[in-house]
């Protein structure tokens, strides 16, 4: 026992191989007890190469198959992340004639989900039966961990249901394993049936079920039952109440739960500043991570991502630089992951010119970053760079789905007709890529550009998949700019019953109604959006203004400057008048007067962000709004005048793309 004792009083490797010397010195490492307490100890202190080799002399000298040796080895890869080594070792066990035993398995079950490969998980649950190991309780809440990790919520289930005894590490991980695979309702229930059975939860069930909570009643429940185990105080636990809660869009309670943290740490930070993005508050998120710099917490990559984020919803192109300062700072530089966003954030924010030149400089690339420069250029209009990039990348990757989709999209935006045919013929031919809804709706989008309606419907009909809303409603985009009623209707009956809940649905079939002349087809969409409860989003238009963002919403007279910027707007409406510009009434609403109507659609929020843009920066500089919804027409008109009449180029990015303004015309052709 003196030698076990000194064994785990020895704390560093060098006092452990002095141990080590001294048991060689009496011949006592022939003893298997001694020498698994040895391999143990030089694996948790991270040595495994003195481990094995002690393995590797003791199981070659011995006639011994005792698995108890085997064991300890394999958790010893398995603890200091050597997954395929231990997986290796267990194949090993097996040929040398040692069968695996309940303690086994657990181990190298771990293994086999880190490596990710579920094929040699079956075979691993196989070995379990045969070895009679699959009543064994901790085998079988290791299989469930594992069936979790490959998205096998249904096997997972089987072995939750056949297990003879069940503990509590049994219920959380089948929580945990519905969370992961998104089946939100079904791990509930089972929380709930857990509760039920007397079962006191621990704090791994309460963090998955806590993923799963979408509705404020339950939150409110899971908080009872934190309460009454006594897990209120857990730092961890009240992180993921904040996200929780954030869910609920009771963002106010999640505030609350940081507030009341004493000793938050970086978790606790970036678990808030997410919480804000997922409730659209982006100017929260970053006034949040600029109180955490202040205090002197480095960001992890966790945060900066969230930040990115919350970023990219605001369009901050002066944001946007400082957060690529912080990640290039923080040595972060050459992390494939985070480039990647920040390509994005450029890209959303609107300079194509900073996302390529990260994009060039990056050491590494995946399809994600490819596709990501490809998407970008769609969106701001240019086609045939998007075309060209995707060829370079074709040269160097297979493309997936999400390439074609980027490219695709990028093709229907420039209005690439032939090139996109090309892409979208090559995806089965030539990679092997089976076509999904999104793509089909990209060809249709592309048709209905350049006024091919009925041959996008034909198309549409002769899909060998349901079309989606997607598709629906780039029909029902194109029949809007080509003023056909008949397939619009067709095209609107589909989406009602698909996407019955999306307000823009409704109001673009009714401005195509108003825009006919229709007005009582167009009132009948109104009252049957009203009967259906379904409400029309606020539009708003923001704009950064020296590091500060401002909003607008329609007849906005908040600001302080509301007078010189409606006396400025009164001036621009006069003179892009003299260049031909009239109202277009269709987007007003349809309830007032005419003279009513005109001067609402002045003061539509597109156009008091772009005059505040005239009035608070300098005379070169580009004005880049963004609005949360689609530009209105009777907007975007008169942004292409404004852009001609001031000779300053204007960037707006609304919820379908960006629109470049520039001597009058629009780079996204009048097709949005």
């Amino acid at each position: 026992m003196t030698c076990i004792s000194l064994i785990k009083q020895s704390h560093t490797l060098l006092s452990l191989k002095t141990v080590h010397a001294s048991i060689l010195r009496t011949h006592l490492h022939l003893n298997l007890f001694l020498c698994t307490n040895l391999i143990a100890h030089y694996a948790s202190l991270g040595s495994t190469s003195h481990a094995y080799t002690l393995f590797s002399a003791f199981s070659s000298s011995s006639s011994s198959s005792d698995v108890f040796l085997w064991n300890v080895m394999i958790r010893g890869f398995v603890d200091n992340g050597l997954y395929h080594k231990a997986i290796a070792l267990y194949s090993n066990m097996w040929e040398l004639g040692t069968q695996p035993d309940h303690f086994t398995f657990p181990f190298v079950l771990k293994a086999c989900g880190y490596v990710c490969d579920d094929r040699l998980g079956v075979k691993l649950h196989g070995d379990v039966i045969q070895c009679g190991c699959a009543s064994d309780l901790f085998v079988g809440n290791s299989l469930i961990g594992l069936y979790g990790k490959f998205g096998q919520v249904e096997t997972a289930r089987k072995v939750f249901d056949k297990m003879p005894d069940r503990n509590v590490v049994s219920w959380s991980s089948m929580i945990g394993a519905y969370s992961q695979s998104g089946c939100f309702k079904h791990g509930w229930f089972l929380f709930s049936m857990m509760l039920n059975e007397s079962i006191r939860p621990n704090r791994a069930a309460i963090l998955n079920v806590m993923a799963c909570v979408s509705r404020e009643n339950q939150a409110d429940e899971v908080c009872g039952v934190v309460a009454a185990n006594g897990l209120d105080l857990d730092r961890s636990v009240q992180n993921a109440a904040m996200q929780m809660y954030a869910r609920c869009r009771r963002i106010d309670v999640a505030r609350g739960f940081f507030d009341k943290i004493s000793d938050k740490d970086l978790v606790s930070w970036a678990s808030m500043i997410e919480a804000y993005v997922q409730v659209d508050l982006p100017l929260e998120a970053l006034e949040l991570f600029k109180e955490m710099r202040v205090q002197g917490i480095l960001p992890d990559l966790v945060a900066l991502l969230s930040v990115i984020r919350a970023c990219s919803n605001l369009a901050s192109f002066q944001q946007a630089r400082l957060i690529h300062g912080h990640a290039i700072r923080c040595f972060f530089k050459n992390h494939i992951a985070l480039e990647t966003s920040i390509v994005d954030l450029y890209v959303k924010c609107g300079s194509l010119v900073y996302a390529r030149r990260v994009f060039d400089e990056m050491r590494e690339r995946n399809i994600i970053s490819w596709s990501t420069m490809i998407s970008g250029y769609g969106m701001h209009g240019h086609g045939r760079e998007a075309v060209n990039l995707f060829n370079q990348m074709k040269a160097l990757t297979k493309p997936d789905h999400i390439a074609f989709l980027s490219v695709l999209s990028a093709c229907s935006h420039g209005g690439l007709i032939a090139e996109g045919w090309d892409c979208f013929n090559s995806m089965s031919r030539d990679f092997h890529v089976t076509p999904r809804p999104e793509h089909y709706a990209c060809m249709v989008d592309l048709l209905g550009r350049s006024g091919r309606l009925k041959e996008a419907f034909e198309f549409i009909e002769r899909m060998p998949v349901r079309p989606d809303a997607g598709v629906w409603g780039s029909l029902l985009g194109a029949c809007r700019i080509y003023s056909n009623i008949e397939l619009a209707e067709i095209a609107a009956r589909q989406l009602f019953e698909l996407d019955g809940e999306n307000p823009g649905r409704y109001v673009l079939m009714s401005n195509i109604y108003a825009s006919s002349g229709k007005q009582k087809d167009a009132d009948k969409i109104r009252d049957l959006m009203k009967q259906r409860g379904v409400r029309k989003v606020a539009g708003h238009t923001s704009i950064e203004i020296k590091n500060k963002v401002y909003t607008f919403v329609a007849g906005d007279k908040s600001h302080t400057q509301t007078d010189l910027i409606y006396s400025e707007l009164e001036k621009v409406i006069n003179r892009i008048g003299k260049e031909g510009y009239k109202p277009d009434l269709n987007f007003a609403l349809h309830d007032v007067e005419e003279e009513m109507k005109e001067k609402m659609l002045y003061a539509h929020s597109e156009k008091l962000a772009i005059v505040f843009g005239l009035l608070n920066s300098g005379p070169e500089s580009v004005i880049r709004i963004k609005k949360n919804l689609r530009v209105c027409g009777d907007c975007h008109t008169a942004s292409k005048l404004i852009s001609k009449v001031t000779g300053r180029e204007i960037v707006m990015r609304d919820a379908h793309r960006f629109h470049h303004f520039k001597g009058g015309a629009c780079s996204c052709g009048d097709y949005w």
